[in-house]
């Protein structure tokens, strides 16, 4: 039942933000009835039905293919619907001051050529021309049909000009022009009508606000596609030993392989973190979107991973929704050694992995006693937990670094102000008590391929001990 109705109430949302967006590059600036205005509003209908059918196919067991043909229209029109939006947004701070320094600009070339045209009689009359005040305020005169002028403040007049068209002749036919023209003279050039002031306002501002939103979306994108890039940082541990000073750990979080990022995307990801010579690789969770049928021949180059203590495996909450069982099985195959719960002795340290907690819902939870109880707490323990929530059962472990993803750094700005408001650390390091948390930014993307403000990478750890 809740469930329902939070998708009832995000239905809704998105009805309305279709409904401001049509409005506003579409019904605002096109004529009714015209090739645009079809186009845009046919738009506003499939463009979010591909969008839900990219969210909701894998869930309900369509085609592979399928998947493929809606994932890629239908996730990236959620990021051009975000980005269009917040164009919109600043869009509607500027609108009102162009409109009025366009009123105002009319106004005073209005003022100008009157003031001309009155000017040639005072002075052939030689009366004297009377010099405004300019220290006063001044009125304008509304002239309607049928009536005499009526004095207005300038407020009315600048809402009456900005409301309406601005003044163009009606256009004459060829014919009409030709038959009230004087005997002997050339008639004059028919008028063409121009758009109004708000009209124009609305196409420019419009314009704007689309260029702006969808070169956002066109970097955001080409960032993602292009591979993620490579950080380093030094993590100082006072129980580390110093033989295993300079210890370098490739930590990759969020890969996403999936309908859109594919075999190639595995590849360029396998290449960079070999290129980095690590000493170990710690794959930390989210590494498909799929079932091993489906994707598991994309997921083939981790097999090509090299790191002199081998690489390293735990589940994210997105293999519980892909079948976790087999594709612990299936990397395993490839080469790395999942964590279930697990501990590993490494040169130096301790290095154990927990389960997602997602994975509470199949009774394969965390358990954090079995994978850190019976060790020996004199030696340095590095977890490999994909959710940063449990930094605090790692704290009262004894762990000395925590490894996480999950929080894609927020992936589309503003988005990593809430996944702050979900996490403790949405990226970086950050230290709890006795315990240091990394989280990693994610090598990949999920739904739209797409990230802005939060590039993917993929972070050498280097330890280093205080005896050192």
């Amino acid at each position: 039942m809740v469930f329902a109705l939070v998708g009832l109430v995000v239905l809704a949302l998105l009805g309305a933000v279709h409904r401001y967006v049509w409005r506003r590059y579409v019904g605002d600036t096109t004529a009714p009835g015209s090739r645009l205005r079809r186009a845009g509003t046919v738009a506003a209908f499939v463009l979010p039905l591909l969008s839900v059918g990219a969210m909701t196919s894998g869930r309900v067991g369509a085609p592979f293919w399928l998947q493929q043909v809606l994932a890629w229209p239908g996730f990236l029109w959620l990021a051009c619907l975000l980005y269009l939006t917040l164009a919109l947004l600043v869009g509607e701070v500027v609108r009102p001051v162009l409109l009025r320094v366009l009123v105002r600009r009319d106004a005073a070339r209005t003022g100008a050529e009157s003031g001309t045209a009155s000017g040639t009689p005072a002075e052939t009359s030689g009366t004297p021309t009377e010099v405004p005040d300019e220290t006063r305020p001044r009125t304008e005169k509304l002239v309607t049909s049928g009536s005499t002028g009526v004095s207005a403040p300038p407020e009315a007049v600048a809402r009456t000009a900005c409301d309406a068209p601005d003044p163009v002749a009606e256009p004459e036919t060829e014919a009409a022009a030709t038959a009230s023209a004087p005997p002997g003279t050339t008639p004059a050039p028919a008028l063409v009508p121009q758009p109004s002031r708000r009209l124009f306002v609305s196409r420019v501002v419009g314009g704007a606000a689309a260029a702006a939103g969808l070169a956002t979306v066109g970097y955001g994108a080409y960032g993602v596609l292009r591979g993620p890039s490579v950080r380093r940082i030094t993590v100082p541990l006072a129980k580390l030993p110093r033989a295993a000073h300079g210890f370098r750990i490739a930590v990759v979080s969020d890969i996403h392989i999936g309908p859109i990022l594919g075999r190639a995307h595995t590849r360029r990801i396998v290449d960079t973190i070999n290129a980095t010579s690590p000493d170990l690789v710690a794959v930390v969770g989210d590494l498909v979107d799929g079932s091993v049928a489906d994707l598991g021949s994309a997921a083939e180059p981790l097999a090509g991973l090299r790191a002199r203590h081998g690489s390293y495996f735990v589940t994210g909450n997105h293999e519980y929704f892909s079948g976790a069982e087999q594709w612990v099985d299936h990397v395993r195959e490839l080469g790395l050694v999942p964590l279930e719960n697990a501990r590993v002795e490494i040169e130096g340290f301790d290095l154990a992995g927990v389960n997602d907690i997602a994975g509470e819902t199949e009774g394969q939870g965390p358990d954090f006693g079995r994978a850190l109880g019976d060790r020996d707490r004199g030696r340095a323990a590095v977890l490999m937990a994909h959710q940063p929530v449990v930094i605090h059962d790692a704290v009262e472990h004894g762990v000395d670094l925590q490894l996480s993803g999950h929080t894609h750094g927020g992936q589309l700005w503003p988005g990593n102000y809430l996944a702050e408001l979900a996490n403790p650390t949405v990226a970086g390091l950050e230290r709890y008590g006795d315990t240091q948390l990394f989280v990693s930014r994610g090598a990949g993307a999920w739904g739209p391929p797409v990230r802005v403000g939060a590039p993917s990478d993929i972070t050498v750890v280097e330890l280093a001990s205080r005896q050192a």
